[in-house]
């Protein structure tokens, strides 16, 4: 996982992800009411968030609840590039 911003921007991340072939990683939930848009680059990633499964290939994107329980798995046969754009909603109070 990479940043791809130089600097902070209040309320949004951009990030980079790689995974080798079978890899999976676990995602943090955010602050409520965030939202997370997932796109694939290269390869194939499987989404899962909230008992949902999404399975993308290469220019596939999807929106989901960044506040639950995600996470990403590689289920391809070659290393999978994907894109994660989070708009962060402002903590509560």
């Amino acid at each position: 996982m990479r940043r791809l911003l130089p600097e902070p921007i209040v309320g949004l991340e951009l990030e980079r992800m790689e995974l080798p072939a079978g890899a999976s990683m676990s995602g943090i939930p955010h602050t409520p009411g965030t939202r997370e848009y997932l796109t694939c680059e290269r390869g194939e990633i499987e989404l899962s968030e909230s008992g949902r499964v999404w399975k993308l290939g290469p220019g596939d994107v999807v929106v989901f609840r960044g506040d639950q329980p995600h996470g990403y798995r590689n289920s391809g046969g070659a290393a999978a590039i994907a894109y994660s754009v989070i708009t962060l909603a402002p903590p509560a109070g």
